[in-house]
């Protein structure tokens, strides 16, 4: 399964993040991917897509990592558009 996980800097600070990232690294339990990442200009929010198929792995990956950065994180589930359209095609030609 895919997540989209929403995390916010604190203080919308990346630099204690990036620190990590550079110096330990960020580590990932068995089973957990990382597939991408984005950043938003202003430093607030900072958007990954994961990949694993037990949900566990990211908690235990956000308490593991990243709780003493004083970042707070959404987890959302995501489908990508290609599947979706394949749902959603059926019910196209409805009126």
């Amino acid at each position: 399964m895919l997540f989209m996980v929403i995390e916010r800097f604190k203080n919308q600070d990346p630099i204690p993040v990036y620190r990590r990232v550079r110096d330990p690294g960020i580590k990932f339990p068995d089973g957990l991917r990382y597939v991408g990442s984005w950043i938003e200009p202003n430093f607030d929010r900072c958007f990954q897509l994961m990949e694993c198929d037990d949900l566990r792995l990211l908690q235990e990956w956000v308490l593991a990592n990243n709780r003493d950065l004083g970042m707070t994180f959404e987890i959302v589930p995501v489908v990508p558009s290609k599947e979706t359209r394949e749902v959603v095609a059926p019910f196209l030609d409805e009126q």
